[in-house]
């Protein structure tokens, strides 16, 4: 499948070859979001291969290499390396590779209503049913309620109708002409010759990249869309 990508623009200082802000639309705004609701196990396994990651690429790389005999028989080292994050609504459009929300998978005993009225579910096929003894292996097909009960048809989780503003530091707020005027005084730009337009396609290296800065920076756009390009 190829690669989402969602195109922003961004306003540049040039003097001080720094991003003042994005205008975004509402696939980054969700993607941004959507980082809150990644698991540790995956944010560790996105970043492995960055730098600056400190030592939870070690004690994951600890967990692949543990041999299966030392686990105990109710847990398997795939629910932590790579958990399924928990989703409210659609994934963005743009969702990280090795983070994709798939749908949880729900198990029940066939024989427990031949013991009992009461049925019991689980999330893992290798629990034993409290009332039979037998593993929960059937699995049980989730029904998502109609779009009308659950919320917008156009899921994520910001409304599509407006533009967003996404800071350097990522704090995000509705484009306006007066937040924009307010920015530009915020930063003291008395001449509008040094700013500068320029559109950039966010993909999955981008994405990854983001990820990492957030964790360490207060400039994450400048990092991800400036790195490398400053003052030729």
């Amino acid at each position: 499948m190829a690669e989402s990508t969602v195109s922003l623009k961004l306003l540049i200082d040039k003097q001080a070859q720094k991003v003042l802000f994005a205008e975004a639309g509402k696939e980054f705004v969700d993607f941004l979001i959507h980082i809150f609701s990644l698991p540790v196990g995956t944010v560790t396994n996105l970043l492995r291969n960055q730098e600056n990651v400190g030592s939870l690429s070690n004690l994951y790389q600890s967990i692949e290499n543990l041999n299966d005999s030392y686990i105990q028989p109710n847990q398997t080292k795939h629910t932590l390396l790579k958990p399924v994050p928990e989703v409210s609504g659609s994934v963005p459009l743009l969702a990280l590779n090795g983070a994709q929300a798939t749908a949880k998978k729900f198990y029940m005993c066939t024989h427990s209503r031949a013991y009992s009225s009461t049925s019991y579910v689980s999330d893992d096929p290798n629990t034993v049913c409290p009332q039979c003894k037998g593993k929960m292996t059937t699995n049980v097909s989730y029904v998502a309620p109609p779009k009308g009960q659950q919320g917008s048809s156009e899921g994520g989780f910001v409304k599509g109708v407006v533009t967003y503003m996404v800071m350097d530091d990522l704090a995000v707020m509705p484009l306006s002409t007066i937040s924009s005027i307010t920015l530009l005084n915020k930063f003291n730009i008395k001449d509008v010759s040094v700013l500068e337009e320029m559109v950039a396609n966010f993909g999955m290296n981008e994405a990854v990249k983001l990820l990492n800065a957030s964790l360490q920076s207060k400039q994450v756009l400048t990092d991800v869309f400036l790195k490398g390009i400053k003052s030729e």
